[in-house]
């Protein structure tokens, strides 16, 4: 996996701030963006799609996921971030027995019909 998408360090931050009761991380500065936590449910996974009107950041949150890109698999711990560019290939799933959360940060136009799904396990198109 290139480095260049996989953060093991939060490198993609735009700041990094401390303050008196400890510190801040700043991904996005007054830029048009969605800011989500996404729950999936053990044993479970989205659907691998790509999007070509946004790009998004993934910050792992709990132990268990698993991000596939461009048909490339990999393991994610907590903290470790994602970064998926316009057009990429892309799905996230869960391999422990809890559910598992991630934050999803889009930039660009988010409009849920520019989904473009390539496989899903619930036969959604």
């Amino acid at each position: 996996m290139s480095q260049k998408l996989l953060k093991k360090n939060q490198a993609n931050r735009t700041e990094d701030l401390d303050r008196p009761w400890g510190r801040f991380w700043q991904y996005t500065h007054n830029e048009k963006s969605t800011v989500k936590i996404i729950q999936v449910d053990p044993g479970k996974r989205l659907s691998y799609q790509k999007h070509q009107k946004r790009s998004e950041i993934w910050v792992a949150i709990d132990p268990g996921l698993y991000a596939i890109i461009n048909d490339e698999e990999f393991k994610l711990k907590p903290g470790q971030t994602v970064e998926i560019p316009a057009g990429t290939k892309h799905r996230m799933g869960n391999q422990s027995d809890q559910p598992a959360r991630w934050l999803e940060i889009s930039l660009g136009n988010f409009n849920e019909a520019d989904n473009i799904r390539l496989q899903d396990d619930f036969d959604r198109n």
